[in-house]
């Protein structure tokens, strides 16, 4: 009788197992999607506030401790975000002003997560004219980016400008998030 109790229950176990793993990768896909979906979001605002030179709006997207790290050339650093955006504001009062345009666009190979952790991986293009439209910057990065969600908003807690990226490379990632 123990055998046959045993052997029931390690039959039942086999067999709901695989439903009680497909319900939970269901639910993983469900809160994979939400969490890009945020962060495709998120990505728009950026790109909007680079574009609209919203220094306050930009700078709003960090989490006040987070850091910048510089190893694209021969300049390698980590910094404070607020010495970044610091380095970065003349620009984009430029932008606001009407003195330049400026564009930003992300692509991906990598999106990791949970319901309130990023780690996003792939190519961020800047592009930025002066007012007769002469490319003043053409730029293709590697990127890293950590992110974390409080209050229900996503904040940038690491940006890591990897090294240089090229056209075909940003060519070879999806323009969909």
């Amino acid at each position: 009788m123990k055998n046959l109790f045993l052997t029931t229950v390690t039959l039942l176990m086999a067999l709901l197992t695989p439903g009680l793993s497909n319900a939970q990768n269901e639910t993983n896909e469900k809160s994979a999607q939400k969490r890009i979906k945020e962060l495709n979001q998120f990505y728009d605002i950026l790109s909007k506030t680079v574009k609209e030179g919203d220094y306050e709006g930009y700078s709003n997207l960090y989490h006040s401790d987070a850091i910048v790290v510089f190893t694209a050339g021969e300049d390698k650093k980590s910094v404070p975000v607020i010495k970044a955006l610091n380095k970065w504001k003349s620009g984009f009062e430029d932008t606001k002003s009407g003195k330049v345009k400026a564009q930003v666009e992300f692509r991906f190979s990598q999106r990791v997560g949970d319901e309130t952790t990023a780690h996003e991986t792939g190519i961020f293009h800047y592009q930025s004219y002066n007012k007769a439209g002469e490319v003043i910057s053409n730029y293709y990065g590697h990127l890293d980016m950590l992110l974390v969600k409080l209050d229900n908003q996503w904040k940038m807690i690491m940006e890591h400008q990897i090294s240089d990226a090229t056209p075909e490379e940003w060519d070879a990632l999806s323009p969909e998030y």
